[in-house]
């Protein structure tokens, strides 16, 4: 199992929270979507995702990645 950590802009509340942990949990190997609100960092975790779908999940959810 592999963990990639992204840094998403836009989120304000916890339900901007709820929304990416949300689409990024339905990207296929992914297990495990920790989201700190403050810093903006989302750390994915699981066996063999495609990072273009976590970003894609990301924007999904109304968000954008920066890093």
């Amino acid at each position: 199992m592999s963990t990639t950590t992204y840094t998403v802009t836009g989120m304000t509340c916890g339900h901007c929270v709820s929304s990416v942990k949300e689409e990024v949990g339905e990207v296929p190997g992914v297990t495990d979507v920790d989201v700190d609100l403050e810093t903006g960092r989302v750390d994915v975790s699981g066996d063999s995702f495609d990072d273009t779908a976590v970003r894609a999940a990301v924007k999904e959810a109304g968000y954008e990645v920066s890093a």
